[in-house]
């Protein structure tokens, strides 16, 4: 076992207690190991961290703008390809029209996040109706279709040879943020066993299986997503963001690993929804300042306001790689300890990648070149 060397201290002007009580004048700067797991120091300096005056070379925070990626494509498989490393695929999907075949993916679970729209997924294990919100889990392997109405945008993360699987909640129990008993299963129900019928379901069906980013293609002489019934503790599972229920503290700010959702072999996927502000006049109210030097953070933002964010709006993602120390914009800032409404109202889905992140041609091509300005004053 790993034993983190570790001795508290306190030195100079200091709260005792991360998060509140920050000396007067001062902002608070995390420095963590393993996210926000390991062991962790906070500084108080007179002026935010985030003030640079200029910045040279690659590392820098980056900002996507997935509405101006309009193209739609066919399948998941033709998706825009916007960050990956060996265990994370990030991809964005405009679904505008029927798949006319099938995807099965074998080279790790897939997790589709729907940002906008609606319609039907049909897979191995039956239907289930999506809507905007929905995360959907299908595991590896599992044969599926999509039938937009009209219209889908998804959110696509691959767990890279991986699966993916709930967290510990700890002391909270089971049923914290989101009861598992409300995860939705695919139904073998009317709309099910119809698409098993008719002349177009019995033609010929391709599916399109992709192992090692490459696509194989298997035809079968009728529709193979056939099943009378099934039974078992594998399979795909359904949730809103609406339905979860975050954690909260009115006296702490709490990190945003307390929101995790679903983790996976290198990477952790958390939500962040509405919820109250903190009361406590001392706890800040807006997400410290933290330098995260163990993992690249990813933000996909989904609806409402930003509280923490200047000139983000839905559709956006942000990539604020380790190495530098980021937090709050100005105007979030100004609003550290006293906040002008109870609560907060976005919801936004985080991804913490444990390697690092690269950006695919798609994600540059939509960049927002100056974000790294963007906490710049005015």
């Amino acid at each position: 076992m790993k034993k983190w060397i570790y001795r508290p201290h306190v030195e100079g002007q200091a709260s005792r207690q991360a998060h509140a009580d920050l000396p007067e004048g001062t902002v608070e700067r995390e420095l963590g190991k393993e996210g926000f797991f390991g062991p962790a120091t906070h500084m108080y300096h007179p002026r935010p961290p985030t003030g640079w005056k200029s910045w040279e070379g690659p590392l820098r925070p980056r900002a996507f703008d997935c509405a101006r990626l309009a193209a739609p494509a066919a399948s998941p498989w033709d998706a825009a390809l916007l960050l990956h490393n060996a265990s994370l695929r990030l991809r964005w999907w405009s679904c505008e029209a029927a798949m006319d075949r099938l995807a099965r993916n074998a080279d790790g679970d897939e997790l589709l996040f729907v940002h906008a729209g609606g319609g039907d997924l049909y897979c191995d294990y039956g239907h289930l109706a999506v809507t905007a919100g929905d995360y959907i889990v299908l595991p590896r392997g599992t044969m599926w279709r999509l039938e937009p109405a009209p219209r889908l945008q998804l959110l696509l993360v691959e767990a890279t040879n991986s699966s993916y699987m709930l967290p510990d909640k700890g002391p909270v129990g089971e049923q914290a943020i989101f009861d598992p008993a409300m995860l939705d299963l695919p139904r073998i129900d009317d709309a099910f066993r119809a698409q098993q019928q008719g002349a177009a379901m019995q033609r010929d069906w391709a599916v399109d299986i992709k192992r090692r980013d490459r696509i194989s293609t298997v035809t079968y002489p009728c529709n193979p997503l056939d099943a009378v019934g099934w039974h078992g503790t594998l399979h795909p599972v359904r949730i809103n963001v609406r339905d979860l229920r975050p954690l909260m503290s009115h006296r702490y700010h709490l990190p945003p690993s307390a929101h995790t959702t679903f983790v996976a072999g290198r990477f952790v996927v958390c939500t962040f929804a509405p919820r109250p502000f903190e009361t406590d006049p001392g706890a800040i109210k807006v997400p410290f300042f933290h330098n995260n030097d163990d993992y690249d953070e990813v933000i996909f933002y989904h609806a409402g306001d930003f509280f923490s964010r200047d000139n983000i709006h839905p559709g956006m993602i942000t990539l604020h790689p380790c190495g530098f120390t980021h937090g709050p914009h100005p105007k979030a800032l100004g609003r550290m300890l006293q906040q002008s409404k109870p609560g907060t109202d976005e919801y936004a889905v985080m991804i913490d990648a444990r390697d690092a992140l690269e950006i695919g041609a798609a994600a540059t091509a939509v960049e927002w070149q100056d974000y790294h300005r963007s906490w710049q004053p005015g």
